[in-house]
């Protein structure tokens, strides 16, 4: 955030997921995001003048809430008599200028909230005392109220929303290394008790005014709570759009003190740091109307302030309304802290970016990316990456893809599948009203290395799908995440800490299929550790649970049926577990499960086994980046990470785009000592030649050899000849004698230097070069317009095209081989002298032409003009591509279907 800040990450230690200091780059051991503040939590602060810590010591019995199942590590220190304090040492090596307390005070007695003071000392000294206040907390769910987020009469009973944050300058000098300080109820603070749950502390610097950018002071603008600054900032928005210029937030905070909003387009929107410039929403109250959101952005790059409300529940009456709702392309939030709205980041488009942004004390969804917001009706290719998300009532992060919504006529609105949306490194603490990360329909979607934890209902990431209306999920890769003390008792169901499958939101339907779960770590759930619903072709593999509060891995845990479905278990670790619980439990006898080399089965850990489930065929071509799956030292050996074609695989290893014949991925980073295993199927015994596709700058001798299962070598030392570049492509070639049957082959590195793209087999002597199956084939269509038929997309020119009918989605385009070949990739084309677009998409196959089966699932890709669709090697005749969406024209359209082997 603030630029030259104290940095700190989320790191697991000894089970429990702490806040640590950190070096800025990010690692593979490091989960969550690097933040510009370190977290002291205040249970393992000491305690002074009788001050006690309150803790969670067992999974709730109820479905309601405590200030100890809301609180950050499900633990706090109360303050409840003049002297109780809790103290810290500054341990950042870096002077502190600024904290936020996260602390709960007293309800007023007929509700509506209090504020009463808190005093610091620093080394034993009083040095302020800091505003603490109720008046954003405190809701209630007795009398029939539950789940209502807005009730806020104390004789209702039940209450929850306990903690609310905080944050002050430090006055006079900066809390320097080594001081202590202290947070103590003295005979001053008027509040019956103070609970004190994490403190937050950095050293932040203002960001100067950019060159040429307009100031929102230059049109009235305000720094005072008496001035409503709605129009004059809406002003300057209508000039800077105008000018094409920055519009510059000066330190300061600027009320909007109306109903109404700030709208944006292609515009840049940039403050002093969150700490210094703040636009404040103060709507008066109660609130009439619905509100919108305090920024509405269409393709905007906002980023350095901070937005707060003083909105006192989730309700419109109370002044509730968004933050943040965004459309449009490439948009970005960056460094954005936002509080106290009803949603932090509510966003659609495409290309779009929510980054090393704040977002505290949240009435429902810290970031929600969906195909809906502004009425947009796509969803692709958002991202957020490196947010740091504490205190939400609905979930702290969201994919939320819709399929349709009903209006008060019952006419639908349907909406394009989202695809290929990504959370990375975040963290997300203590949301008291919904999951830490749900992943609601659509496909293609990346979830990796993000911290949750102390979720106080519900799950704490989930995959799945959300409500009738969702869509559903057809892909998703969850991997290395850190799942701490999550789950919940909503509703008295004892939810899962991670959970696949629909009816995560009690509605059992729809289909969520092909999800991956690989490398999590769950660690002191509150229930079970992991439970299925139903679904179909999950994968769960090498994830780790520890201390389950219940069981570890169940299908159809209590209210999560799975009548049908089917997952692949294997290499997973369950340990910790409490008397008389299970490893294991599958409770529905249509759900079928595969285990393999689990704990519980006797495993040790993780197995080895092909890419996508199936041996690669030789004769054939084995892609490089299909190596095997099982980690590290088993699917390969690697000295370092240095991968950038992570959304690939999800392992981080090795791989970057290819500019080879076909696209797709290579093998880089080569380094004597390493080698990747692939496991193979011999069709017939005998010799091959095996040709590798490699990019070396220089030639390489002695660069690699493969071995057999023993470690037999069986090339010998292979030279590479120099091809001058890293993405320029050349042939070497070896023999080598294989038994017939499956086995595995392992390419040993043994002097670096290279790139791998591909190593081809074929029996005897001859060398084979890769081929398009397709060009010059007869092709099908299911309609084309005008003269654009379906024979342009194998004449080898790119210039001409196949279009289909106008809003007739979907529409599909098909190539005959005349005999059933095997295929690794696809590589389809459209005129290079197009705009680039987004093209919604599924790759089937058939070997009659009448039976087809999916060989990759609807995704969207970019073409720019070129998308390349790679897969296990597959073998069939005639090969279809339909589309279901383009961004750029209401039809599909194609100028090459090539099919490579």
């Amino acid at each position: 955030m603030a630029r030259s800040s104290l940095l700190a990450a989320a790191v697991l230690v000894g089970g429990a997921l702490v806040i640590t200091a950190a070096a800025p780059p990010a690692q593979a051991a490091t989960v969550g995001a690097t933040t510009p503040f370190t977290s002291y939590e205040a249970e393992v602060g000491t305690l002074g003048g009788g001050a006690t810590t309150v803790a969670l010591t067992a999974a709730p019995t109820t479905q309601y809430s405590s200030a100890a199942l809301e609180a950050s590590g499900h633990a706090y220190a109360h303050l409840a008599a003049a002297g109780q304090k809790v103290t810290w040492t500054n341990t950042t090596g870096k002077p502190i200028s600024a904290i936020v307390v996260r602390a709960s005070i007293p309800d007023a007695a007929g509700g509506g909230g209090i504020t009463a003071g808190l005093n610091l000392y620093v080394d034993g000294a009083y040095r302020q005392a800091l505003s603490l206040t109720s008046k954003q907390s405190w809701v209630y769910e007795g009398n029939n109220h539950y789940n209502d987020s807005a009730d806020q009469n104390p004789a209702d009973g039940n209450p929850r929303v306990f903690w609310d944050e905080a944050k002050a300058f430090i006055s006079g000098t900066a809390i320097q290394p080594g001081a202590t300080f202290a947070l103590q109820k003295d005979a001053a603070s008027t509040a019956a008790f103070y609970d004190i749950d994490v403190v937050d502390v950095e050293n932040p610097a203002p960001i100067s005014q950019p060159a040429g950018s307009l100031s929102i002071t230059s049109c009235g603008a305000a720094d005072n709570p008496n001035v409503d600054s709605t129009g004059p900032i809406q002003s300057c928005i209508d000039q800077a759009q105008s000018q094409g210029k920055v519009l510059w937030i000066p330190s300061g905070t600027f009320y909007l003190k109306g109903t109404g909003g700030l709208h944006a387009n292609g515009i840049t929107i940039a403050g002093a740091g969150p700490w210094y410039s703040t636009i404040y929403r103060a709507v008066p109250l109660p609130n009439p109307q619905p509100l919108g959101a305090v920024f509405d952005l269409t393709s905007c790059t906002v980023r350095d302030f901070h937005i707060d409300s003083n909105a006192t529940s989730r309700a419109t009456v109370d002044g509730a309304g968004g933050a943040m709702d965004t459309t449009g392309t490439n948009w970005v939030a960056d460094d954005i802290w936002t509080q106290h709205t009803l949603s932090g980041f509510w966003a659609s488009g495409t290309g779009g970016q929510v980054r090393n942004s704040r977002l505290t004390s949240i009435w429902a969804d810290g970031i929600n990316l969906n195909n809906v917001s502004l009425n947009s009706s796509a969803g692709n290719n958002l991202s957020a990456t490196n947010n740091f998300v504490r205190g939400t009532g609905d979930d702290g992060m969201a994919i939320n893809s819709v399929n349709y919504n009903t209006d008060s006529n019952g006419n639908r609105t349907y909406y394009t599948p989202m695809a290929n949306a990504s959370f990375t490194r975040n963290t997300i603490v203590a949301p008291w009203g919904g999951k830490g990360i749900g992943i609601y329909g659509g496909s293609g979607h990346d979830v990796e290395y993000n911290a949750i934890s102390d979720t106080a209902r519900y799950i704490g990431l989930g995959a799945g799908r959300f409500g009738v209306n969702g869509s559903d999920l057809l892909g998703a890769t969850v991997s290395n995440n850190v799942v701490s003390r999550a789950g919940g008792n909503g509703y008295s169901q004892g939810q899962p800490a991670l959970h696949i499958g629909n009816g995560g939101d009690g509605q059992n339907v729809g289909a969520v299929e092909r999800v991956t779960a690989a490398g999590n770590t769950v660690v002191d759930s509150l229930y079970d550790g992991v439970g299925f619903s139903q679904s179909t072709n999950t994968q769960l593999l090498n994830n780790t649970v520890t201390n389950p509060g219940r069981n570890g891995v169940v299908i159809a845990p209590p209210f999560y049926p799975a009548a049908t479905g089917s997952a692949s278990i294997t290499g997973n670790t369950v340990t910790g577990l409490k008397s008389g619980a299970s490893a294991y439990l599958n409770n529905s006898a249509g759900f079928a499960a595969t285990l393999s080399g689990n704990s519980w089965q006797g495993g040790s850990g993780p197995v080895q086994g092909p890419f996508g489930g199936t041996a690669a065929a030789i004769p054939g071509t084995v892609q490089a980046e299909h190596y095997d799956t099982g980690g590290q030292g088993l699917a390969y050996n690697v000295t370092s990470i240095n991968g950038s074609g992570n959304g690939y695989r999800a392992d981080g290893v090795d791989l970057e785009s290819t500019s080879d014949t076909g696209g797709g991925y290579n093998l880089g980073w080569t380094s004597g000592g390493q080698w990747f295993r692939y496991t193979v199927n011999v069709a017939t015994a005998g010799q091959y030649t095996v040709s590798a596709r490699i990019a070396a700058p220089s030639a390489v001798t002695g660069a690699l050899h493969i071995a057999n299962a023993s470690g037999a070598n069986l090339t010998g030392a292979v030279n590479l000849p120099a091809t001058g570049d890293w993405q320029a492509w050349g042939t070497a070639t070896a023999t080598l004698t294989l038994p017939a049957g499956r086995q595995v082959l392992t390419v040993m590195q043994d002097t670096g230097g290279w790139n791998l793209n591909s190593l081809q087999f074929t029996q005897g002597g001859t060398t084979p070069t890769p081929t398009n199956l397709a060009a010059g084939r007869p092709t099908a269509e299911s309609s084309h317009n005008q003269t654009y038929g379906s024979g342009n997309v194998v004449d080898g020119n790119q210039g001409t095209y196949w279009e289909s009918a106008n809003n007739a989605f979907p529409q599909w385009v098909q190539v005959d081989l005349g005999s059933a070949k095997s295929a690794t990739r696809v590589v389809l084309q459209l005129p290079a002298t197009w705009g680039a677009r987004n093209q919604t998409l599924t790759l089937s196959a058939s070997n009659d032409g009448s039976a087809f089966t999916t060989v990759t699932a609807s995704s969207t890709y970019t073409f720019s003009p070129t998308a390349t669709i790679t897969f296990p090697a597959t073998t069939a005749r005639y090969w279809r591509v339909t589309v279901t969406a383009n961004t750029a024209w209401p039809a599909a359209q194609l100028s090459e279907f090539q099919v490579w082997n």
